[in-house]
């Protein structure tokens, strides 16, 4: 293991993680950061700094991960090979207990997160040789040509001795779900039941705004009043992330922090699990903090989980492909974000920008596009059947439905080779045209979409009926026979007409 450990790349080179067995159960959808000027026009502000991976290990363990980095893409990379050694080579086996699931996650974050500011020892070295050879007091933006070549190294080196991540993993393990998380990334759980989708986030943004976070820096001896009204730490809205030397080791000198008894940010992981996974139909979510923040941009805070939970479920009937649907949900995100800063309406001066985003889809059961395809429609024998989505969290009580049209078989049916009843308990939906709105009890009021499509969940027709490049439906009813004996009649009215 300690060879292997020496030998993992710390740059974006090719790694054995290249090889591991890929799950194919999971889709990945993604966007790079955009800035949008007076126009509407966007830029890429930095190469996208999120990470993700979705492996398939031995003996039916699956490992995913969600990374959000900052000042550069060092910490993700490392992150997402590292965690990798540490939860995929032979530490989980089949008849492993609970506890030593959650004692291999918290050895694993703190062997990644010890490697890490390791890695950095090198550039430490460098910085403080280079400062060396700068004028005493010098500041930097300040400094005359000679010492450009200096100056940019130094920049450079600053990323990767700063530069952090926001980690989220899920590991699946004798079909039960564990969650290990530090900072604001989300993993939401839609299970399917006979009430509706429930949506469940599974873990715990850790920021200024969670008390139990606040309570354990007050306990440091921290001003949290005031760490609560500047919003974050260092410049992250996160409480714990994995490396970000300059916070986590010059926190004295930070005036926010200097009463602090011990390190303020830390990279232990809240761990949530087990989650039987038994007899549940629905999707894991796993997304970055720009996605949901995207979104909540445009419509405010309190419903994004919610929101996002349907897109989902609604691009699971359009799409063919887990990363079709994740990469769907993600560009109407986009959309929607982008045509609210374009509206110049009330939420239009939060969209001016949105970072990184980052959603990852592994399906339960859920049916997908191309299954739907054989399904029944309601004219043939089926009937459609309204499904409300609830939302439960830990952090938020409030509760809100997503409804979606799903047809259900009528009983004695055959669905894509099932024998099935006309009963909700036990029977999978297949989702047909499906159409999805909101109706939240929640204290927030929503904000309608500004969705250049005309709503954040449009109703999508059969493919039969699909406008061609003319704007024309192709019929679905046959006239041929119809038009036949049209043209008998017409052309000789003294013959009989016969239907063939």
């Amino acid at each position: 293991m300690a060879a292997l450990r020496r030998s993992l790349p710390q740059t974006e080179q090719q790694s054995w993680t290249d090889d591991l067995p890929l799950c194919h159960l999971s889709g990945i959808g993604s966007a790079t950061n955009r800035t949008y000027n007076p126009e509407g026009l966007g830029k890429e502000e930095h190469p996208c700094e999120d990470n993700s991976l979705k492996f398939r290990g031995e003996n039916n363990i699956y490992l995913y991960g969600v990374f959000n980095g900052y000042n550069g893409t060092r910490a993700t990379s490392f992150v997402g090979q590292r965690l990798s050694a540490e939860l995929l080579l032979g530490q989980l086996h089949s008849d492993v207990t609970d506890a030593e699931v959650h004692k291999v996650l918290l050895q694993a974050f703190d062997v990644v997160e010890r490697s890490f500011l390791e890695s950095i020892d090198d550039s430490l070295a460098e910085k403080a040789s280079l400062q060396s050879q700068l004028p005493e007091g010098a500041v930097l933006q300040q400094l005359p040509s000679q010492y450009q070549k200096i100056v940019e190294r130094l920049n450079t080196l600053e990323k990767e001795i700063y530069g952090g991540a926001m980690v989220i993993v899920v590991l699946i393990v004798n079909n039960k779900l564990y969650v290990a998380n530090v900072g604001t990334n989300r993993a939401l759980l839609c299970k399917s039941t006979v009430d509706g989708l429930q949506v469940t986030q599974l873990n715990a943004d850790h920021t200024t705004e969670n008390e139990d976070e606040i309570f354990r820096l007050s306990q440091l001896g921290l001003d949290t009043a005031k760490i609560k009204q500047s919003g974050g730490i260092g410049g992250q809205a996160s409480t714990r992330r994995i490396g970000d030397y300059k916070v986590k080791y010059n926190y004295n000198d930070m005036e926010m922090l200097s009463a602090a008894k011990s390190k303020p940010i830390m990279a232990e992981p809240e761990i949530h699990g087990c989650q039987p996974l038994d007899g549940v139909t629905g999707f894991l979510v796993l997304m970055s903090e720009g996605l949901y923040k995207a979104l909540e941009a445009a419509h405010g805070p309190g419903q994004a989980n919610q929101e996002i939970a349907a897109m989902i479920a609604t691009e699971f009937a359009k799409q063919a492909s887990l990363d079709d649907v994740a990469q769907a949900v993600v560009e109407r995100v986009k959309r929607i974000h982008h045509d609210t800063f374009l509206s110049g309406g009330e939420r239009a001066k939060f969209c001016t920008k949105h970072e990184d985003m980052t959603l990852l889809v592994r399906n339960l059961g859920y049916p997908l596009e191309e299954a739907n395809q054989s399904s029944l429609t309601p004219t043939q024998g089926g009937r459609v059947c309204p499904v409300s989505v609830p939302y439960s969290s830990a952090q938020n009580t409030s509760k809100t439905s997503v409804t979606l049209s799903l047809v259900m078989p009528s009983q004695g049916t055959m669905v894509n080779g099932t024998h099935t009843s006309s009963t909700l308990d036990g029977a999978t939906p297949t989702l047909q045209s499906p159409s999805a709105t909101l109706q939240s009890t929640n204290t927030h009021t929503q904000s309608s979409s500004s969705s250049s499509d005309g709503g954040l969940f449009r109703s999508r027709p059969s493919p039969s009926l699909q406008p061609d490049e003319d704007g024309r439906v192709e019929p679905y009813v046959d006239f041929t026979e119809f038009y036949r004996l049209w043209n008998i009649e017409h052309s000789d009215p003294s013959a009989p007409v016969t239907a063939q």
